[in-house]
């Protein structure tokens, strides 16, 4: 096959890019930009552009496909081109589908958890030397391409995303999948650039509920209301299956699990890692994976990349950093780790950085979100506001939104200052962010604080 990409330098689409190359397709692409790490994995894959920007001569008859990535615009020369050649036009999602469709299709959706449930799910498959094809919406630790195509495997697992499909294909991701096994984490609004009221966002995932195989399954999260309702709505018609939060106790290691009277030590801890646990467990049950195979597989799992991800420790001092970027997901990961160190100073920093995180309709979303850490930071960068062409937001309203004991900040020195200010001693630090603060590294952070302990 050859397969042309239309803004190659995405993170997801030159994952794909690079799994269509190792198939044995001839694999091209184009991008205005392409930055790190998507150059060098193209250019060591080699496919990497000659050179950059749009260029419709690469748009030839002799092209099988052409897949448009969510960078592009409706106006992009190629895509031009490739509309008045007839050249079939896919979305990135449309192409796993067509990749998948003689598979067996598990997708895991939800507003958060679902690249950590993946990844559980991946690692006991791995571990118990199972043959499946994948697409991890991130990048984890242990695999150099987050996507795998293969005409062996007779399983695809797809970490579903409900944001849009392409500039010209306003579906969510997740409604082109048709899976045969299916999974909802859980529902907080979010994309509100797209889904401008809850009950619109909602809908999203009764989509996804209709769009699951005759005789499908669905593997819902019974603790929150408006999964259940969909796992209750569709039982009808579905194999639903519940599950919710096990017996656990908090271990200094991690955490102790109870299951079917048999205890299994995990490196992992939160009540919503757990939640997310039992959610991977249900679909390997779904493949024919036996409980206990899994949980003893899932002894050795320390965790997916940037989720609660453990950067520096000394003796009484350790840093962790997190994906955490909504209220749901700060909320649950605070909490998780307060519990976990009970007796320990919890100092917790988050960055407003998404489009639905720095606008005003949503900012009151957050409130009580760090309510669990002794001590609580936001900050925001007006600059980047301006990047997004949002509304500008003051400090005054993020602070009414989070609660008082939260300090706003609005530059990353007000960020350092207020880190240089702390007595680090028994205390935990815990950086949330889908960015990285504009420019704190992490690891040197959590080295300076250790050497000054």
């Amino acid at each position: 096959m050859r397969i042309h990409f239309i803004a190659i330098g995405g993170s997801a689409m030159h994952n794909l890019a690079i799994a269509l190359a190792r198939k044995g397709d001839l694999v091209t692409g184009s991008d205005d930009e392409i930055f790190e790490p998507s150059r060098t994995r193209l250019d060591r894959q080699g496919i990497l552009p000659a050179k950059i920007g749009w260029d419709e001569s690469s748009i030839l008859t002799t092209l099988d496909a052409v897949i448009l990535g969510m960078h592009a615009r409706e106006d992009n020369p190629e895509l031009l081109k490739a509309k008045a050649l007839g050249i079939p036009i896919f979305s990135y999602p449309e192409y796993l589908y067509e990749q998948s469709k003689t598979k067996l299709r598990v997708v895991i959706g939800g507003s958060h958890g679902k690249t950590t449930i993946t990844s559980m799910l991946l690692h006991a498959i791995n571990h118990l030397g199972i043959n499946v094809d994948y697409m991890v919406g991130a990048q984890l630790d242990g695999y150099d391409c987050m996507v795998k195509l293969t005409d062996q495997a007779d399983i695809m697992i797809l970490e579903g995303d409900e944001y849009l499909s392409s500039p010209i294909d306003r579906r969510p991701k997740f409604h082109l999948y048709k899976p045969d096994i299916a999974l909802i984490s859980g529902i907080a609004w979010d994309h509100i650039n797209v889904f401008p009221t809850f009950e619109n966002y909602l809908d999203q995932f009764d989509g996804f509920c209709k769009v699951i195989s005759n005789n499908g399954t669905l593997i819902y999260n019974s603790e929150d209301d408006e999964v259940r309702k969909l796992g209750e709505k569709y039982s009808s018609v579905l194999n639903a299956i519940p599950y919710n939060t096990p017996t656990y106790q908090v271990e200094k290691s991690g955490t102790m699990l109870h299951f079917e009277g048999v205890d299994y030590p995990l490196s992992i801890f939160g009540k919503h890692n757990l939640q997310n646990l039992m959610g991977a467990m249900n679909i390997a049950k779904a493949m024919g994976i036996s409980p206990d195979d899994y949980l003893k597989a899932m002894e050795s799992f320390t965790g997916a990349g940037k989720r609660l991800q453990k950067v520096n420790e000394s003796n009484d001092f350790v840093l962790y950093k997190d994906f955490a970027h909504s209220p749901s997901k700060l909320k649950a990961t605070t909490s998780a780790v307060k519990e976990q160190y009970p007796n320990r100073k919890v100092i917790a920093c988050m960055e407003l950085h998404t489009f639905s995180s720095l606008k005003k309709e949503f900012l009151p979303q957050y409130e009580n979100a760090m309510n669990a850490a002794d001590l609580a930071l936001v900050y925001y960068s007006p600059e980047v506001i301006t990047h997004k062409k949002l509304e500008p937001i003051s400090k005054d309203l993020v602070s009414s939104s989070f609660g008082p004991k939260v300090k706003v900040v609005t530059s990353t020195q007000e960020v350092r200052s207020f880190l240089n200010d702390q007595s680090w001693a028994n205390s935990v630090l815990l950086m949330m962010s889908s960015g990285n603060f504009d420019g704190i590294d992490y690891d040197q952070l959590g080295q300076e604080i250790i050497e000054n302990l």
